[in-house]
């Protein structure tokens, strides 16, 4: 008895290790006084994250991570996506940002950032397959492709439809360029990374059900019951994924976050702070989604700091669980 007990214990800590990693943070540098980069990494070690996402191949962060334990979702930027359309730029891209950082611990390699045929970004959308696919060869030629997974970021922004979640599609003029994107994930075993943010989804028409506090189902669906916005948003991804053979691919929630200012009446700290700590909770544990039971959701929360520089709506500034001077915004737990 003492022998099963001891190693149901170690089971029980193995599914809690697994769990508290499944959460990183993105840190971002688009603001004024923020900490150097070996303070900014000290201030994940001391408050036990370990995933970090950043958004190009920043050097002094790069240096700043070597031999520690963060693992580390890197970006090429979208402004960089034509010139890997090029394999050889591609090969030394990887040469000089990955291969000669062997001792950071590389995770993902995301491949552009929320390119739409929709938006502004639309100028890239030719670019982002190509890249992804040179990308992966020259991981693969360096022999990391059981290491380094290769994907690209998108967002809810590409969904024509989202409720119920099994309607999930995406919209009519996105398919010729995501469908591709997903049969090469299936094709090579890749996740989908995708931005999810209930709070641009209208928030202030159900508040529980986007803070993950409805005590109640608040959306019926082919029998699955949604208590939270978020597992519908991700939801929805997965079923328009389904509509071009992803059905299988795993969705990396590589953004989600609440700002606490300057937005709709919904941006509090107080709403912010309930977001974030309910969604660790939420993430970290092995419930997973109506669609997908049984699993822990990777997530990373936007953002480390307030960035004062950041364009687009004024609430885009206060997505920060840290103020620039390393003060936590909310009582938060990463262990």
């Amino acid at each position: 008895m003492a022998i099963k007990l001891l190693l149901l214990g170690l089971v029980i800590n193995l599914v809690m290790v697994k769990d508290a990693r499944s959460v990183g943070v993105c840190y971002g540098r688009n603001g004024d006084n923020l900490p150097s980069e070996r303070d900014v990494v000290s201030l994940f070690q001391q408050n036990g994250i370990t995933r970090m996402r950043i958004y190009d191949p920043h050097q002094p962060t790069l240096e700043a991570l070597r031999g520690t334990n963060i693992e580390l979702m890197i970006g090429v930027s979208n402004d960089a996506l034509e010139s890997l359309n090029d394999p050889n730029n591609a090969n030394t891209w990887v040469r000089d940002n990955i291969q000669n950082y062997l001792d950071v611990r590389f995770r993902y390699i995301a491949v552009g950032n929320e390119v739409d045929p929709n938006n502004e970004n639309s100028q890239y959308v030719p670019f982002v397959l190509p890249a992804m696919q040179n990308v992966h060869n020259a991981i693969i030629a360096a022999n990391l492709g059981g290491l380094i997974k290769v994907s690209t970021a998108t967002y809810s922004g590409l969904l024509g439809s989202s409720s119920p979640p099994s309607n999930g599609a995406f919209r009519d003029n996105v398919g010729d360029f995501i469908g591709p994107i997903i049969q090469f994930l299936v094709q090579n075993n890749l996740p989908m990374l995708a931005n999810i943010y209930p709070y641009f989804a209208d928030p202030g028409s159900n508040l529980p059900y986007a803070l993950f506090t409805a005590s109640q189902p608040v959306v019926p669906d082919q029998g699955r019951q949604y208590f939270n916005l978020f597992d519908a948003i991700l939801d929805a991804h997965y079923a328009a994924q389904a509509r071009f053979g992803g059905q299988d691919v795993e969705i990396v929630v590589s953004e989600s976050g609440w700002p606490s200012a300057e937005g709709s009446s919904v941006a509090t700290v107080e709403n912010a702070g309930t977001y974030y700590q309910n969604l660790i909770e939420h993430v970290s544990g092995t419930t997973g989604t109506p669609l997908k039971p049984g699993r822990s959701i990777e997530t990373y929360l936007f953002a480390m700091f307030d960035e004062n520089n950041k364009g687009g709506s004024p609430d885009e500034k206060h997505f920060g669980i840290f103020t620039p001077d390393q003060q936590p915004k909310y009582q938060l737990s990463f262990n």
